[in-house]
Protein backbone atom coordinates (compact mmCIF):
# COMPACT_ATOMS: atom_id res chain seq x y z
CA UNK A 1 0.00 0.00 0.00
CA UNK A 2 1.12 3.52 -0.77
CA UNK A 3 0.13 6.48 1.38
CA UNK A 4 0.33 10.18 0.73
CA UNK A 5 1.92 12.11 3.59
CA UNK A 6 0.47 15.59 4.12
CA UNK A 7 -3.22 15.74 5.02
CA UNK A 8 -3.38 11.94 4.80
CA UNK A 9 -1.03 10.66 7.52
CA UNK A 10 0.24 13.96 8.98
CA UNK A 11 -1.16 17.45 9.38
CA UNK A 12 -0.04 20.95 10.37
CA UNK A 13 -1.84 21.42 13.69
CA UNK A 14 -1.15 24.99 14.56
CA UNK A 15 -1.39 27.33 11.55
CA UNK A 16 -4.33 29.40 12.92
CA UNK A 17 -2.49 29.80 16.22
CA UNK A 18 0.57 31.05 14.33
CA UNK A 19 -1.61 33.65 12.61
CA UNK A 20 -3.11 34.78 15.93
CA UNK A 21 0.20 34.99 17.80
CA UNK A 22 2.09 36.73 15.00
CA UNK A 23 -0.76 39.20 14.51
CA UNK A 24 -0.82 39.98 18.22
CA UNK A 25 2.94 40.61 18.23
CA UNK A 26 2.43 43.01 15.32
CA UNK A 27 -0.32 44.86 17.17
CA UNK A 28 -3.15 43.53 15.03
CA UNK A 29 -6.12 41.75 16.61
CA UNK A 30 -7.15 38.59 14.72
CA UNK A 31 -9.56 36.17 16.38
CA UNK A 32 -8.90 32.45 16.26
CA UNK A 33 -12.07 31.93 14.23
CA UNK A 34 -10.93 34.49 11.66
CA UNK A 35 -7.46 32.94 11.61
CA UNK A 36 -8.98 29.56 10.81
CA UNK A 37 -10.93 31.12 7.95
CA UNK A 38 -7.83 32.79 6.56
CA UNK A 39 -5.80 29.59 6.78
CA UNK A 40 -8.51 27.40 5.25
CA UNK A 41 -8.90 29.82 2.35
CA UNK A 42 -5.20 29.99 1.56
CA UNK A 43 -4.68 26.24 2.03
CA UNK A 44 -7.48 25.47 -0.43
CA UNK A 45 -5.86 27.76 -3.00
CA UNK A 46 -2.61 25.91 -2.42
CA UNK A 47 -4.29 22.69 -3.55
CA UNK A 48 -5.52 24.07 -6.88
CA UNK A 49 -4.04 22.75 -10.15
CA UNK A 50 -2.56 26.17 -10.87
CA UNK A 51 -0.51 26.19 -7.68
CA UNK A 52 0.47 22.53 -7.87
CA UNK A 53 1.72 23.03 -11.44
CA UNK A 54 4.34 25.53 -10.25
CA UNK A 55 6.77 22.73 -9.34
CA UNK A 56 7.05 23.81 -5.72
CA UNK A 57 8.00 20.35 -4.48
CA UNK A 58 10.96 19.77 -6.77
CA UNK A 59 13.39 21.73 -4.60
CA UNK A 60 13.55 23.63 -1.32
CA UNK A 61 14.15 26.86 -3.23
CA UNK A 62 11.00 26.42 -5.31
CA UNK A 63 9.02 25.38 -2.24
CA UNK A 64 9.94 28.51 -0.33
CA UNK A 65 9.36 30.81 -3.30
CA UNK A 66 5.97 29.42 -4.37
CA UNK A 67 4.47 29.08 -0.89
CA UNK A 68 5.77 32.46 0.28
CA UNK A 69 4.30 34.09 -2.83
CA UNK A 70 0.94 32.49 -2.04
CA UNK A 71 1.05 33.37 1.65
CA UNK A 72 1.85 36.95 0.68
CA UNK A 73 -1.88 37.41 0.09
CA UNK A 74 -2.20 37.43 3.88
CA UNK A 75 0.33 40.23 4.29
CA UNK A 76 -2.58 42.59 3.63
CA UNK A 77 -3.96 41.41 6.97
CA UNK A 78 -0.66 41.56 8.84
CA UNK A 79 2.58 42.64 7.11
CA UNK A 80 5.19 39.88 7.34
CA UNK A 81 2.68 37.11 8.05
CA UNK A 82 3.73 35.21 4.93
CA UNK A 83 7.25 34.66 6.23
CA UNK A 84 6.03 33.57 9.66
CA UNK A 85 3.62 31.05 8.14
CA UNK A 86 6.27 29.55 5.92
CA UNK A 87 8.89 29.25 8.62
CA UNK A 88 6.62 27.98 11.39
CA UNK A 89 4.10 25.86 9.50
CA UNK A 90 5.65 24.51 6.30
CA UNK A 91 8.62 22.78 7.89
CA UNK A 92 7.76 19.03 7.73
CA UNK A 93 9.28 18.58 11.20
CA UNK A 94 6.50 20.72 12.68
CA UNK A 95 3.78 18.43 11.32
CA UNK A 96 2.25 15.70 13.47
CA UNK A 97 0.48 12.39 12.75
CA UNK A 98 -3.28 12.21 12.77
CA UNK A 99 -4.63 10.43 15.84
CA UNK A 100 -5.42 7.29 13.81
CA UNK A 101 -2.25 7.14 11.71
CA UNK A 102 -0.31 4.70 13.86
CA UNK A 103 -3.23 2.29 14.25
CA UNK A 104 -3.87 2.27 10.51
CA UNK A 105 -0.24 1.62 9.60
CA UNK A 106 0.01 -1.12 12.22
CA UNK A 107 -3.15 -2.75 10.86
CA UNK A 108 -1.75 -2.74 7.33
CA UNK A 109 1.52 -4.26 8.48
CA UNK A 110 -0.26 -6.98 10.49
CA UNK A 111 -1.84 -8.11 7.24
CA UNK A 112 1.61 -8.66 5.78
CA UNK A 113 1.48 -5.76 3.33
CA UNK A 114 4.38 -3.52 2.43
CA UNK A 115 3.91 0.17 3.16
CA UNK A 116 5.31 3.03 1.12
CA UNK A 117 4.98 6.78 1.51
CA UNK A 118 4.86 8.80 -1.71
CA UNK A 119 4.70 12.56 -1.39
CA UNK A 120 5.08 15.84 -3.20
CA UNK A 121 7.62 17.23 -0.78
CA UNK A 122 10.99 19.04 -1.05
CA UNK A 123 12.66 17.32 1.92
CA UNK A 124 13.35 13.84 3.30
CA UNK A 125 10.46 12.56 5.41
CA UNK A 126 12.37 9.76 7.12
CA UNK A 127 13.41 11.91 10.10
CA UNK A 128 9.82 13.14 10.48
CA UNK A 129 8.49 9.59 10.81
CA UNK A 130 11.36 8.63 13.09
CA UNK A 131 10.60 11.60 15.35
CA UNK A 132 7.17 10.11 16.03
CA UNK A 133 8.31 6.48 16.22
CA UNK A 134 6.57 5.56 12.97
CA UNK A 135 9.64 4.76 10.87
CA UNK A 136 9.42 1.04 11.66
CA UNK A 137 5.99 0.93 9.99
CA UNK A 138 7.17 2.22 6.59
CA UNK A 139 9.22 0.22 4.08
CA UNK A 140 10.07 2.96 1.59
CA UNK A 141 9.79 6.69 0.95
CA UNK A 142 9.39 8.26 -2.48
CA UNK A 143 9.88 12.03 -2.60
CA UNK A 144 9.08 14.26 -5.57
CA UNK A 145 12.33 16.18 -5.23
CA UNK A 146 14.33 12.96 -5.55
CA UNK A 147 12.32 11.51 -8.43
CA UNK A 148 12.12 14.80 -10.31
CA UNK A 149 8.38 14.36 -10.83
CA UNK A 150 5.33 15.41 -8.83
CA UNK A 151 1.94 13.79 -8.42
CA UNK A 152 -0.20 13.33 -10.50
CA UNK A 153 2.66 12.31 -12.85
CA UNK A 154 2.59 8.48 -13.07
CA UNK A 155 6.39 8.48 -12.83
CA UNK A 156 6.41 9.15 -9.09
CA UNK A 157 3.93 6.35 -8.39
CA UNK A 158 5.88 3.90 -10.52
CA UNK A 159 9.05 4.89 -8.67
CA UNK A 160 7.25 4.13 -5.41
CA UNK A 161 6.17 0.64 -6.46
CA UNK A 162 9.67 -0.06 -7.73
CA UNK A 163 11.11 0.94 -4.36
CA UNK A 164 8.75 -1.55 -2.67
CA UNK A 165 9.44 -4.29 -5.19
CA UNK A 166 5.77 -4.67 -6.09
CA UNK A 167 3.69 -4.35 -9.26
CA UNK A 168 1.34 -1.40 -9.85
CA UNK A 169 -1.58 -3.74 -10.36
CA UNK A 170 -1.24 -5.12 -6.85
CA UNK A 171 -0.93 -1.72 -5.18
CA UNK A 172 -3.48 0.56 -3.50
CA UNK A 173 -2.72 4.30 -3.31
CA UNK A 174 -4.33 6.17 -0.41
CA UNK A 175 -4.48 9.96 -0.48
CA UNK A 176 -6.56 13.06 0.15
CA UNK A 177 -6.41 14.94 -3.14
CA UNK A 178 -7.13 14.47 -6.83
CA UNK A 179 -3.38 14.43 -7.57
CA UNK A 180 -3.22 11.09 -5.76
CA UNK A 181 -5.67 9.70 -8.31
CA UNK A 182 -2.84 10.01 -10.82
CA UNK A 183 -1.84 6.57 -9.55
CA UNK A 184 -4.66 5.15 -11.68
CA UNK A 185 -2.72 6.13 -14.79
CA UNK A 186 0.15 4.05 -13.41
CA UNK A 187 -2.13 1.02 -13.14
CA UNK A 188 -2.96 1.20 -9.43
CA UNK A 189 -6.16 1.25 -7.45
CA UNK A 190 -6.84 4.50 -5.57
CA UNK A 191 -8.73 5.43 -2.42
CA UNK A 192 -9.29 9.14 -1.74
CA UNK A 193 -10.15 9.95 1.86
CA UNK A 194 -13.22 12.11 2.51
CA UNK A 195 -12.63 15.85 2.79
CA UNK A 196 -14.60 16.12 6.02
CA UNK A 197 -13.40 14.32 9.13
CA UNK A 198 -13.68 14.51 12.92
CA UNK A 199 -11.00 16.65 14.58
CA UNK A 200 -7.60 15.04 14.20
CA UNK A 201 -9.03 11.59 13.44
CA UNK A 202 -8.51 11.31 9.69
CA UNK A 203 -10.80 8.35 9.07
CA UNK A 204 -8.07 5.92 8.06
CA UNK A 205 -10.21 3.08 9.43
CA UNK A 206 -12.01 3.27 6.08
CA UNK A 207 -8.81 2.14 4.44
CA UNK A 208 -8.27 -0.70 6.91
CA UNK A 209 -11.84 -1.88 6.26
CA UNK A 210 -10.90 -2.48 2.60
CA UNK A 211 -8.24 -5.01 3.53
CA UNK A 212 -8.72 -8.74 3.92
CA UNK A 213 -8.71 -9.81 7.57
Amino acid sequence: MLFDWGDTLFHAPHAPEVIVSFSRSAGVAVSLARARELWDEIWLVGKTPEEIAKGRDLSMEAHRRVWTDLFARLDRVVPGLSRALYERVMDPHSWVPFADTRAALEAVRRRGLKVGVVSNVPADLRPVFAKHGLDGLVDSYTHSYEVGAEKPDPAIFLAATKSLGVKPGETLMVGDHVVDAGAERAGMRVFILPTEFDGDVRGLNRVVALLPS
